[in-house]
């Protein structure tokens, strides 16, 4: 059996392949080693995913392998800390852990070159070349970083949001929507965790009213910077296709599609989650 897991910050999504080919949909909270610990991903697993999977009466000790790609998997030792969580959830089974990006790159690409980008809760690009990733501009986080992201876009809005400088229409509307003060947003993002998870959250918001000039300027605004810091910097930029995975590339492609065309890259494929065609590429391997 095969049990794929892609994971960002706010959300996981799983797919389990049976020995007859059947599949099965799960879904957690997303995990990011930068912030949670073996011990933390293991409870919410043992909680939340175990059960599901134990309830389908399975055979889960023959040939059970996991491929975990998730947000904050970059190196040896984060990559450690997932999979120690897992192994104590599911000991018989193989375990793989790699970046959401080897993921996303998967998804978009399959076998062909391109580069690859994420745009959900965070942000993050590559240029893959069909086998492997072969380039990376870093994407430095929700702090420093993070261009083309739900965080950066909520960054931006909650400043404007808190310095009055929204135009009143939108500032009461949100008003009306999260009766938020200054202590309470002040407090979700220097005190409590997955900050840039609290940021996306306005997302819903800024979706649901982007009709309004200030956000379409907003999201413009985001995606231009996500191209000058990340995209135009790979120097085959304008001679591979370009495709993009998450929330924030999928709701606004139209915007996407602009700003792409005014940087001379070619958009090819857009879509919401990656789970979908990552379950394809490994059932083609």
């Amino acid at each position: 059996m095969i049990l794929i897991a892609d994971s960002g910050s706010t959300k996981t999504d799983w797919r389990l392949i049976d020995n007859k080919n059947n599949t099965y949909n799960f879904h957690t909270i997303g995990f990011n080693p930068y912030f949670q610990d073996s011990t933390s991903i293991a409870r919410e697993l043992n909680t939340h995913l175990e059960p599901s999977i134990s309830a389908l009466q399975l055979d889960q000790e023959k040939e059970f392998n996991i491929y975990f790609y998730g947000a904050g998997c970059s190196s040896t030792e984060k990559c450690d800390i997932v999979k120690t969580a897992i192994s104590e959830v599911f000991p018989n089974a193989d375990i793989f852990v790699e970046h959401d990006l080897l993921a996303a790159a998967r998804a978009l690409c399959g076998n062909t070159e391109g580069i690859a980008a994420i745009m959900g809760t965070g942000s993050n690009s590559c240029y893959y070349d069909g086998n492997k990733i072969a380039a990376n501009v870093s994407s430095l986080g929700y702090i420093l970083g993070d261009e083309g992201s739900g965080a950066y876009i909520g960054k931006h809005f909650i400043q404007d949001y808190l310095n009055k400088e929204l135009p009143a229409k939108i500032a009461d509307s949100f008003d009306a929507t999260y009766n938020l003060s200054k202590e309470k947003i002040l407090n979700a993002v220097y005190k409590e965790p997955m900050p840039s998870r609290f940021l996306a959250s306005f997302s819903k918001f800024i979706n649901q009213n982007k009709h309004e000039e200030y956000f379409k300027d907003l999201v413009k605004f985001n995606f231009n910077q996500f191209f000058v810091k990340h995209i135009c910097k790979y120097d085959n930029h304008q001679k591979v296709h370009l495709s993009c995975v998450g929330s924030v590339a999928f709701h606004y492609r139209d915007t996407l599609q602009e700003v792409a065309n005014s940087k001379g890259v070619q958009l090819n494929k857009v879509i919401d989650s990656p789970i979908t065609d990552l379950t394809k590429f490994h059932l083609n391997k």
